[in-house]
């Protein structure tokens, strides 16, 4: 009890201090369509929201010539070429692609009463190539016939800014430091004494949309606290003749360096779990036995999050699922429960992240139900994990159960780059339990019967996964 009141006043601490992770940045930023700059209008501006690039609706019709047909009275937005046709829902993550649902990273959203669309996935979508030149602001947008050099003077074999890969995020989690990158690069790893080092290297490579903060002199460096084995995760645009990145990891210990290194999609892995001590703090035999698991109930307060056919928010679809999930843990002698929110509350992605990896919990479930409302046939259950094989062997003990318990189409389970699962620390994955925008899926999820059923299920799981008779 005491530990769920300390809890309590944790989050309205996160919810007070941290700042608005949804808060959009602008900038005059060009735009470079196949060599030649679009003139955009004066009042036009490139957005940053979630770190991702945001256009207004009215630059994809006007400058890049796709037609588009805007809904007003659903907020959909229709944007077509030749005979691709997508369609985007504001506020929703959900889109349509030439039927296909597909997940997008940040939602299209109504700031200053215009719409705005992530211009990469619009793009990639409709066949250009996206690139962006950190240094001097510049999104450079290439049609699948085209090779232009976007670079001034003339090119030079190998240092053409369509020749680069380009890094667009750097994190360290979990023992592991992870590193997007657009394009292909040839990473060449070393390591360094006194201080152990790893020295990742990535030549004919630079910056792209990176979402950590670059200085003056294109440097910066990862906020490592809380992670026992370094001390320091550096990183550089550290030659520019030809372009090269290198990325410093400092540890904190003197034993040898030990690492593995795995190149999985456009992400690059550097694995040091073999490396250090141990990374849970010392503790009691009884709080050995307890394992720590937070839940959380997605969406909440000021964000309802997406809409069910019959009008219903899934914030508190999510919350009834999450509370009876609690209950049943609550009985648990070996599992200690924590909720992200037991109430119609809103903390951010990043407390929810913080929360789990404060208490160092052992396990992080995230509940939420899927939509999309143009698509009213889509059924069925799906589970997302994020890389990590201890989330994914979370992700499979519970969607096996999950999948019989709620009698909807098996979805499967998705590798997905989602905020939640991603920055976690523990074994993590969110549950997109059902398609509240399909009548007979909604009609099983606002059940409290299914509910309870899928609540036992996801215990179920999690019990499997740490091992709990």
């Amino acid at each position: 009890m005491k530990r769920s009141i300390f809890v309590f006043f944790l989050s309205l601490l996160f919810l007070i201090l941290l700042p608005n992770q949804s808060n959009a940045a602008s900038s005059h930023s060009k735009m470079i369509l196949d060599g030649q700059e679009l003139v955009l209008p004066a009042d036009v501006k490139v957005s940053i929201i979630n770190n991702y690039m945001m256009v207004p609706l009215r630059v994809v019709a006007e400058n890049l010539n796709f037609q588009v047909d805007w809904n007003q009275k659903a907020h959909i937005a229709k944007i077509e070429q030749n005979s691709k046709a997508m369609f985007l829902t504001v506020g929703k993550k959900e889109a349509k692609v030439d039927d296909k649902l597909v997940l997008l990273d940040t939602a299209p959203q109504n700031i200053n009463k215009s719409v705005v669309v992530p211009i990469r996935f619009v793009s990639e979508q409709m066949g250009l190539s996206v690139n962006w030149d950190n240094k001097n602001k510049v999104i450079y947008l290439t049609s699948p016939q085209q090779n232009p050099d976007p670079s001034e003077g003339p090119e030079t074999e190998g240092d053409s800014e369509e020749s680069l890969a380009r890094v667009n995020q750097i994190n360290y989690l979990n023992h592991q430091l992870i590193v997007s990158i657009d394009g292909k690069a040839t990473p060449k790893v070393s390591t360094l004494a006194n201080p152990n080092r790893i020295v990742v290297d990535l030549p004919n490579t630079t910056f792209g949309t990176l979402t950590q903060p670059l200085d003056s002199e294109m440097a910066g460096k990862l906020d490592v606290s809380g992670q026992s084995d370094v001390s320091d995760v550096r990183y550089s645009l550290f030659g520019t003749d030809p372009d090269l990145v290198r990325i410093v990891v400092e540890l904190n210990n003197d034993i040898p360096v030990q690492y593995h290194k795995e190149i999985i999609g456009d992400q690059l892995i550097i694995d040091l779990s073999g490396t250090g001590s141990d990374s849970q703090p010392p503790v009691s035999a009884d709080e050995e036995k307890r394992k720590i698991v937070v839940i959380d109930a997605g969406h909440g307060g000021s964000d309802p999050g997406t809409t069910s056919i019959s009008n219903k928010h899934e914030k508190d679809f999510n919350l009834a699922l999450a509370l009876k999930v609690q209950e049943l843990l609550l009985k648990e002698p070996k599992i200690e429960v924590i909720m992200t929110r037991d109430s119609d509350v809103y903390p951010t992605r990043t407390e929810r992240v913080q929360l789990a990896n404060t208490l160092n919990a052992n396990a992080f479930i995230s509940i939420h139900g899927n939509s999309v409302l143009e698509s009213p046939q889509a059924t069925g259950t799906e589970t997302h994990y994020y890389q990590r094989s201890s989330s994914k062997q979370l992700a499979e003990a519970i969607h096996k159960r999950l999948v019989k318990a709620m009698g909807l189409k098996d979805r499967g389970v998705k590798n997905t780059s989602l905020q939640v699962i991603r920055e976690t620390k523990m074994a993590a994955v969110l549950l997109e339990v059902g398609f509240l925008s399909n009548a007979s899926d909604e009609k099983a999820m606002m059940s409290d019967t299914v509910q309870y059923k899928a609540a036992q299920a996801i215990v179920d799981g999690i019990k499997e996964y740490l091992n709990i008779e």
